[in-house]
């Protein structure tokens, strides 16, 4: 009886575990329950480098224009070097603020001008550590279902950005498509103000490989030709191969180092 007593047991322990979650090939416990978009978020951070990212010294060229970024806990400072006739500006975003150099001198610039050189620093870096990022003050999340896209099932994230600390693109919105096996982005889309009206683009990861703990990506940079499709489609959108690549979004000769705190 006592045996019996004790396998009955082991076996509702194990029923139990099996009924309430599964475990992927990736180490992430998925639950059968249906997870908040925060909860998937921090499960996709995790997979991608989690808190690594906080402690880490990136350095990586995207379209021949060197760029750094050095994260420590709260702190952070973004660089872009760009080097023409022997001439290098510095364009660096940090907690202070925006900053221009050429060479060793500082260069001041008027607020528009210096907004939009730092929205354009800010873009590249943002891109370049997906889906670190997406858990800042300044961002809300909402859950918008699942959806499947040629055969695989997503997490479909909305995220938009409060004005207090959203910067200066903060009424632009993305959709993240979150594989619901391995908890990595697939998929996003996102729109944004154009002088000539709205833009939307829909970018499709490939090139996927892990740099000392930190996961990178590259880009198919896709555009609607349909400019009246909502942003929410664009992911039946492209599998359905109706969406027009425009441009390939590559990081080149990355290198990561991580910082003891």
């Amino acid at each position: 009886m006592k045996k019996f007593l004790l396998l009955l047991t082991v076996l509702l322990i194990f029923g139990c575990k099996n009924e309430n979650s599964t475990s992927n090939d990736y180490g992430v416990e998925t639950p059968t329950k249906e997870l908040t978009a925060k909860e998937i978020v921090n499960k996709s951070i995790a997979v991608s480098g989690g808190e690594n990212f906080k402690r880490s010294s990136l350095k990586f060229e995207f379209r021949n224009t060197y760029y750094q970024a050095l994260r420590k806990n709260h702190e952070f400072l973004l660089v872009r070097l760009t080097v023409k006739n022997n001439d290098s500006v510095f364009d660096m975003l940090s907690n202070v603020g925006f900053e221009r150099y050429n060479n060793e001198t500082f260069v001041k610039l008027e607020d528009s001008i210096a907004n939009k050189y730092e929205a354009s620093v800010n873009s590249v870096h943002y891109f370049s550590v997906l889906p670190y990022g997406l858990n800042d003050e300044a961002v809300n999340k909402t859950g918008l279902g699942s959806e499947s896209i040629k055969g695989k099932e997503y997490h479909k994230i909305k995220v938009t950005f409060k004005a207090e600390g959203g910067g200066e693109d903060h009424q632009d919105i993305f959709i993240y498509w979150i594989n619901k096996r391995t908890f990595k982005v697939d998929y996003l889309a996102y729109s944004y103000n154009e002088e000539d009206g709205l833009g939307m683009r829909f970018r499709e990861a490939y090139n996927e490989r892990m740099v000392n703990s930190l996961r990178f990506v590259d880009y198919n940079n896709y555009k609607p030709e349909d400019a009246s499709i909502p942003l929410e489609k664009l992911g039946k959108t492209f599998e359905a191969n109706a969406l027009k690549l425009v441009s390939k979004i590559e990081l080149e000769n990355v290198e990561v180092q991580l910082i003891n705190n």
